[in-house]
């Protein structure tokens, strides 16, 4: 029979304590937005006491950081994997375009967090930076990085196209869907992923 150590289950419990927090700071940042959700609020929704978290989080901003990159990290892996990208640049492009895409579309709980931190910008422009950092940032250097080590593609600054692709990408994404214009602007992804593809690899010939 297995033993499990009394540091091992405080251990586990903590880590389901922070998950708690964690999917109960979401839900009211997505209900309430930034400002209009507090740590009380938090505490109710993730069905804990108001020092618990405060023992696993210092304030709010604290909070909402390691919301953003505990998201972050679960998208970045879900489009890109754990290991550096290798194959053609036609095939790996179109593949992680597709993957990028239908991630941000399908996730209905990522619109609505796209909403609240554009909206909470203004106010806020410290929370859109955390963001820039935990989820463009990464992005854009694992582009730059496989596409400057394509020389064959002839691209003269692979780090301004990094931001050409993932912003085409961002661009389709909050028109279509945050912003619900898909109905105004009826385009099916394929088209954009193909024509941004064939632009990059080709060169556009």
């Amino acid at each position: 029979m297995t033993q499990i150590k009394v540091g091992e289950l405080e251990r586990d419990s903590s880590v389901d304590k922070v998950e708690q927090i964690l999917q109960g700071a979401m839900q009211e940042f997505l209900k309430h937005g930034y400002a209009g959700t507090s740590m009380d609020k938090v505490a109710i929704a993730a069905g804990v006491s108001k020092a618990t978290v405060y023992s696993h989080f210092q304030d709010k901003e604290g909070l909402f950081k390691v919301l953003i990159e505990k998201l972050a990290s679960k998208k970045f892996n879900l489009v890109f994997g754990t290991k550096p990208i290798t194959g053609e640049p036609i095939t790996v492009l179109h593949e992680t375009a597709t993957r990028a895409l239908d991630l941000m579309n399908q996730d209905k709980e990522h619109c609505a967090f796209m909403r609240v931190l554009i909206g909470e910008s203004g106010r806020f422009p410290e929370l859109a930076q955390i963001c820039v950092q935990a989820m463009i940032k990464p992005v854009l250097e694992t582009l730059g990085e496989y596409l400057a080590a394509h020389p064959e593609l002839e691209i003269p600054d692979p780090e301004a196209t990094a931001r050409i692709l993932l912003g085409t990408l961002v661009y389709f994404h909050i028109t279509q869907e945050v912003m619900h214009g898909k109905d105004i602007l009826p385009m099916t992804s394929d088209r954009v992923i193909n024509a941004m593809t064939h632009l990059i690899v080709n060169k556009g010939k």
